[in-house]
C-alpha cells in the first residue's frame, strides 16, 4: 500500500476532519485517479477517501454491511458536500501485494482462493445491493451499443478479438449468471488485507453485493496472473476454491463483462 507523506491543506477538507488531520501524520495513499485516499497515522490508523459528489454512497453502505459480517472496516463518517467523503478505520495488516505474501505465491494463491470461497458461502440477509448481476449486464449492453469500450485491449487483455465477439458471448451466456452469493466485485490482491497470513478484511467494496461468483473468480485469477507475472497458478486457485462451484464458460463470460467495464 503506497503512502507518500504530505502536509494537508485544511481548506480542502471538511471542518469535521480538521482535528483528526492535525493530530497525526498524513499520507497520500491514492491508487486510482477516480478518488483520493489519505492515510492518517493516529491511534490504530484511519483512511479518508474523497471522490466526486454522490459516488461514495454505495461504497459507504456496502462497507457498513460487510463490516457487520466481520468482513471489512467500520465506517466512521460519510459526508456528501461539494464532494463525497468517507472515513474508515484502518484494518490491521497489509494488502496481498506486500512482499511477505508475494514471496510465497503458492500459499498466497491458496489463501486468497479459500477466502473467496468463504466469502461466497457467507449468508447475507439484508444486503443493500441485491441486483448486482442485472445491473452489470445492463451496463454491458448499454456500453456495447454506445461503443464504450477500449478496442486497444483486444485480444491480449481479455482474449476476445472484438467487442462484437464479447457481446455475442454475453448474449448467449449472460442469462446463466446468477445473483445467489455475496461477492466483492473487485477481488484483487490490493483489496485483500492479511495480518501475518490471517484474514483482516476487504476494502474497496463499491462494486459488491449479491451477484454471481464468477465475477470474483475472474478477477481473482486475473490479479494473481498480473501481479505474479505468470498464469501458472490458475488451476491451483480453482482447485483450492472448489471446482464443484466453477463453470469455465461463465469465467469467460465474466471476462466479457469487463470488456465493457460492467
Amino acid at each position: 500500500m503506497y503512502r507518500t507523506p504530505i502536509t494537508p491543506d485544511l481548506s480542502q477538507f471538511p471542518t469535521e476532519f480538521h482535528c483528526l488531520l492535525c493530530s497525526g501524520s498524513v499520507f497520500d495513499s491514492s491508487s486510482s485517479p477516480a478518488a483520493q485516499v489519505f492515510y492518517i497515522d493516529k491511534d490504530r490508523g484511519y483512511f479518508l477517501k474523497t471522490a466526486p459528489k454522490n459516488t461514495l454512497l454505495q461504497e459507504a453502505e456496502l462497507t457498513r454491511f460487510y463490516h457487520s459480517l466481520g468482513l471489512s472496516a467500520p465506517v466512521l463518517a460519510y459526508e456528501s458536500l461539494d464532494r463525497d467523503w468517507l472515513l474508515t478505520e484502518r484494518i490491521p495488516g497489509e494488502d496481498c501485494l506486500n512482499t511477505q505474501y508475494l514471496a510465497q505465491p503458492e500459499r498466497l494463491c491458496d489463501t486468497t482462493a479459500l477466502l473467496l470461497r468463504q466469502l461466497h458461502d457467507t449468508a447475507a440477509p439484508g444486503c443493500p445491493v441485491t441486483d448486482l448481476t442485472a445491473r452489470r449486464l445492463e451496463t454491458a449492453r448499454r456500453n456495447f451499443e454506445a461503443g464504450n469500450f477500449d478496442r486497444s485491449l483486444f485480444p491480449d487483455n481479455w482474449g476476445f478479438r472484438s467487442g462484437e465477439e464479447a457481446a455475442a458471448l454475453l448474449e448467449a451466456l449472460g442469462p446463466q449468471f446468477r445473483a445467489d452469493c455475496l461477492v466483492h466485485g473487485d477481488y484483487c490482491l490490493p483489496n485483500i488485507l492479511l495480518d501475518h497470513w490471517s484474514f483482516s478484511g476487504f476494502i474497496d467494496l463499491a462494486a459488491g453485493g449479491l451477484g454471481d461468483r464468477h465475477f470474483d473468480l475472474h478477477w481473482g485469477l486475473w490479479s494473481l496472473a498480473f501481479n505474479l507475472k505468470t498464469d501458472r497458478y490458475r488451476d491451483r486457485f480453482l482447485d483450492a476454491y472448489g471446482r464443484d462451484a466453477v463453470r469455465e464458460e461463465l469465467l469467460r463470460a465474466a471476462a466479457a463483462l469487463e470488456v465493457f467495464n460492467a
